[in-house]
């Protein structure tokens, strides 16, 4: 199973924040009154590009239930309302980060699913970022795939998949050793590496801890652990199941958190300790000239 998940794997990289520096944000977004936001991500951090690409229902979340707790109706976020990029937004007084390709956008705060790219190595792209000006990054490290209600439904025992875990933790093993040369490297880059990973295995396994009463099904899909990616019926399969109340559950759906979780990770990366983000938290980044 862990051959046949690398391509999945790899598709969820670490999301990159770009706060560039004040010149190039005057120069980014026209504007010395807004600090200039960038997110490069996947789905978990799309606040609804998928909605203006030409793709299937299989990838986008433009179709209800999905937004029915916050937004009341579906805005292409893979979730029942916002996103990590949503609230790190609100701590730093900016608005919601309309979706890069969104009609009309100015481009002053984007966002871009780049899940949908190849990139061979994530070390060229930040360092071309940080040729076009960017010096502060924010990371978030691989989570815990082999625990997905998807990856659980795959597997007769129904617990995590250790393979894929491996492979995961090699992952931001590896990443974290890169972001340290960089530091060394680039001269002034600045940098917060969240541990999404251990962040979101507490909430699934301690899930009455942190407010929640399951943490390993999802509120909306079908078959175990509600792991069918048919939330929403249009996916190729037209039954599924919805809780009454996503707040309960740290899943959405089949591969996506709920907005409750969301929140309680985006705090962590705003404010936590060195032992969770670092070596910068992400209030600290937007503190700094």
């Amino acid at each position: 199973m862990a051959l046949s998940f690398l391509k999945y794997l790899f598709l969820h990289f670490a999301i990159l924040i770009l706060f560039p520096n004040s010149s190039h944000a005057d120069r980014l977004t026209h504007s010395k009154k807004h600090v200039a936001l960038f997110i490069f991500g996947d789905s978990l951090f799309d606040v609804g590009n998928n909605n203006y690409i030409n793709t299937t229902t299989r990838t986008q979340a433009n179709f209800w239930p999905y937004g029915e707790t916050f937004f009341n109706y579906p805005t292409g976020r893979v979730s029942n309302g916002r996103l990590i990029p949503d609230f790190i937004a609100e701590y730093a007084k900016l608005p919601l980060l309309p979706p890069y390709k969104q009609p009309g956008n100015n481009h002053q705060f984007s966002n871009e699913d780049y899940a949908k790219m190849v990139i061979g190595n994530i070390t060229d792209v930040i360092k071309e970022i940080y040729k076009a000006g960017g010096r502060k990054f924010g990371f978030v490290s691989l989570g815990p795939l082999g625990c997905l209600p998807l990856v659980r439904a795959l597997n007769p025992a129904g617990e995590c998949v250790q393979e894929v875990t491996a492979l995961v933790k090699l992952h931001n093993t590896a990443f974290s050793k890169v972001l340290k040369k960089l530091e060394i490297q680039l001269q002034g880059f600045k940098y917060s590496n969240f541990d999404f990973y251990n962040s979101a295995v507490e909430r699934i396994e301690n899930p009455s801890k942190y407010g929640f009463k399951d943490g390993k099904s999802a509120c909306c899909g079908s078959g175990p652990y509600r792991g069918v990616n048919s939330c929403g019926g249009k996916r190729g399969v037209k039954e599924y199941e919805l809780c009454s109340n996503p707040s309960e559950y740290v899943f959405f759906d089949s591969g996506h958190p709920t907005e409750k979780a969301y929140e309680q990770l985006a705090q962590q990366m705003w404010k936590a300790t060195p032992s969770i983000v670092g070596p910068y938290n992400l209030e600290a980044l937007f503190k700094q000239v």
